[in-house]
């Protein structure tokens, strides 16, 4: 143990950074201005780990956390700091990728866009049935005997095999935890089994709870065999006590993972669908679809990639790494045409269906591998784009979609990246031919240490 420790500065995965005898030591559960006794968990070349022990004195910066599982659960990591202190953060999280792995100049950053909710913003959560609930450390050291109570709930971080049960979370809105709280009961209540991660045996596997900004719910149920009996006992009521679910459906995965997207979903009630609506626009979200789990915000990170985009009405524009051709739809009506490019084959056909709910003709989306099919000869069939809109995943461009890009020669690129990291990997690829013209920062994930980034890039004269 080490006493009176002054915590410096916030650093990643939700830590703070401290310094003891010179070595870097990052501290869980903390915020710079903290000075607490620091328990070292771990010892390595270059740096050290720890968890405070006692708080001293506390910083101004601090927040209480609203979360009664706030450092169990592995969510919300940074609950317990001030929101403007959150966005600073990742403010300079942004600014130092750029800086330091980019090396790029930037003409100017526009201040980050903040959430317009930091509480009860998500559109979907994902939870996962145990037959043996996870005790906290402080259970543990009570002594108790907690019995093999089933848990609902949240994967501890790291740890594949156990389950937080979670009576509430503040990230979705009502009736997600009454929903998920009457599942639970009900299962308990008609003895049906819950899931076993490690003998893989147990009927209740996985729940997921989408909504919408128009107050649309769907539940999917995941189970693992088919008793139909089972899941009339516990679909029936839930239906019947929440109307607000417009779409009610099961899938029996088997499998020794948990991805659903290779399997056939059936629906139990309603509709096999939701709706959303962003700018007039309507999105249909299947029980596979993608869609922003922030959706107010989404709609503020979408406008800021078209104000960055500059549209005319006259342009082509390419939209990498389409996804189920939310940004397309959204840019399609400032834009002679919209050109959609996705690896998944089933978010292609998602955006075909919302091109045609919304009647924008002029978007075409197709389904590939980025780097084997934005090519010459897709590009000579679709036509030149004046504007390209990337949004890849946390990976990053391959560097085959980066040399095309240098190839062509596009007037303005756009980019939408959810890791600064790899974004300033590309943008340092690409400074080549063009210059960093602007960058914003949009924060769709309050009390976490994820940030957005959109960044304008112009062909060099």
């Amino acid at each position: 143990m080490v006493t009176d420790v002054l915590i410096l500065e916030v650093a990643s995965e939700g830590k703070s950074l401290a310094r003891i005898d010179e070595i870097v030591t990052f501290v869980e559960g903390v915020v710079p201005g903290d000075v607490v006794d620091v328990l070292i968990t771990k010892k390595r070349k270059n740096y050290w780990e720890g968890r405070p022990l006692r708080f001293v004195s506390y910083s101004a910066k601090r927040a209480n956390a609203r979360c009664r599982y706030f450092g169990v659960c592995g969510g919300c990591k940074w609950q317990h700091m001030d929101y403007p202190e959150q966005l600073a953060f990742k403010e300079k999280q942004v600014k130092d990728a750029l800086q330091r792995i980019g090396k790029v100049e930037v003409g100017e950053y526009l201040p980050i866009l903040g959430s317009q909710e930091v509480f009860n913003y998500r559109n979907r959560l994902d939870f996962s049935f145990a037959n043996k609930r996870w005790l906290t450390r402080e259970e543990v050291e009570t002594g108790t005997d907690f019995g093999d109570r089933p848990a609902l709930g949240f994967h501890v971080p790291g740890r594949w095999d156990k389950v937080l049960d979670v009576e509430e979370c503040h990230l979705q809105p009502e009736p997600s935890n009454a929903i998920r709280n009457r599942v639970r009961e009900l299962a308990m209540q008609h003895n049906i089994t819950f899931f076993d991660p490690i003998s893989q045996k147990g009927y209740l596997r996985n729940l997921t709870l989408r909504n919408t900004t128009t107050g649309q719910w769907m539940l999917l149920l995941s189970v693992n065999g088919d008793r139909p009996e089972w899941l009339q006992t516990i679909l029936a009521p839930i239906v019947a006590e929440f109307p607000q679910l417009t779409s009610v459906m099961h899938v029996v995965n088997t499998k020794a993972n948990d991805t659903i997207h290779d399997l056939d979903i059936q629906t139990f009630a309603g509709n096999d669908h939701i709706m959303e609506e962003m700018e007039g626009l309507q999105f249909k979200i299947g029980p596979k679809s993608f869609f922003q789990t922030n959706g107010k915000q989404a709609e503020e990170l979408y406008r800021v990639a078209r104000d960055f985009a500059a549209l005319t009405g006259n342009e082509t524009v390419y939209d990498l790494y389409t996804g189920t051709g939310t940004i397309a739809l959204y840019v399609a009506k400032k834009a002679k045409h919209v050109v959609g490019i996705e690896y998944v084959e089933a978010a292609i056909d998602d955006a075909k269906v919302n091109a045609a709910l919304n009647g924008i003709a002029h978007t075409s989306f197709h389904a590939g591998d980025m780097k084997d099919i934005f090519a010459p000869e897709f590009i000579g069939r679709e036509g030149r784009p004046d504007v390209v809109i990337t949004d890849p995943p946390r990976a990053g461009m391959h560097g085959d979609v980066v040399q095309q890009l240098l190839k062509l020669e596009v007037p303005r690129i756009v980019y939408v990246s959810c890791n600064p990291g790899t974004q300033a990997r590309d943008l340092q690829l690409l400074s080549e031919k063009y210059d960093v013209v602007r960058s914003r920062a949009v924060d769709m994930f309050p009390h976490t240490h994820h940030v957005e980034n959109v960044v304008l890039l112009q062909l060099r004269a």
